[in-house]
């Protein structure tokens, strides 16, 4: 079963990169953050293309914002939308939903961004972190969690370390809540698999960020490579898609690989975000 997952930032705008791309790599379970649209809206848009492709669809959506879904061709049982008794900002938002899939639970999940550090957004994260570890701890056992976690796990999983001081995505309690989300027995077999490698999956729209190979690693499941190729080109999301193959690919010379990056890293310290003042 290939699973894959990926933010697409607004599946509208992605159509034209997301059909051709569910074409060539034949997943089986597809997760898919920031839809940006209502349940209705994405049925109407997609659900006729998926359809004659064999997807089934388990979609929590919401307008403009936020929205995850589930393609599954692997079968799709017992859909749960949100974290039950989880953290809203102030209301539940649209950034959990789970179904069962090939006899896996699967979760496809956009965490909150958490903004600005010890921001009210910031403690929502944790919180809302903390819910997601309770509801996986409750079972069952055949788990995966995949999606736009909004943490690097670890500095090599940033292009600069020094870039991101006073920033979120890698202050101590967002990495330790992943972590305490990993030690359920889930494993980010990325890194396990290639501990030395410079692999990012998110690269700002802006400042030229992809081309010079600027990125985070922040979109995380069991066993992946990244797509990288889907972020090149024409209308591409900022995020890359993550793919798993749980057991042996239909084409043997597709993956699991990682790609070279394209660019040397960057001396430490010689390259600001965008963003930072």
């Amino acid at each position: 079963m290939r699973v894959a997952t990926w933010n697409v930032n607004s599946v509208k705008q992605r159509v034209p990169r997301l059909l051709p791309w569910l074409d060539q790599r034949q997943p089986d379970v597809v997760c898919l953050q920031e839809t940006k649209l209502t349940d209705d809206a994405f049925t109407s848009l997609l659900g006729g293309e998926l359809d004659r492709r064999g997807y089934a669809m388990a979609l929590h959506g919401q307008a403009q914002w936020n929205g995850v879904a589930i393609l599954s061709r692997a079968g799709l049982d017992d859909v749960i939308t949100g974290i039950p008794g989880g953290p809203g900002f102030p209301e539940p938002e649209a950034r959990a939903i789970s179904a069962v899939c090939g006899g896996v639970r699967v979760h496809s999940v956009y965490v909150p961004n958490g903004r600005v550090p010890d921001s009210d957004h910031y403690h929502y994260k944790l919180a809302w972190l903390a819910a997601l570890r309770e509801q996986v701890a409750a079972g069952p056992e055949a788990v995966m969690v995949c999606g736009d976690m909004n943490i690097a796990p670890a500095d090599a999983d940033v292009f600069d370390p020094e870039a991101y001081i006073g920033q979120t995505h890698v202050t101590p309690p967002e990495r330790e809540a992943l972590a305490s989300l990993e030690a359920l027995g889930l494993h980010d077999v990325v890194r396990d698999r290639w501990p030395d490698r410079r692999v990012f999956t998110y690269w700002d729209y802006r400042a030229g960020m992809f081309h010079q190979d600027l990125g985070m690693r922040i979109d995380l499941v069991l066993a992946a490579w990244v797509d990288r190729q889907a972020r090149k080109g024409t209308g591409p999301s900022d995020h890359a898609p993550v793919i798993v193959d749980l057991d042996e690919a239909p084409d043997g010379d597709i993956g699991p690989v990682v790609p070279p990056p394209s660019a040397p890293a960057a001396k430490r310290g010689s390259v600001k975000l965008p963003q930072a003042p």
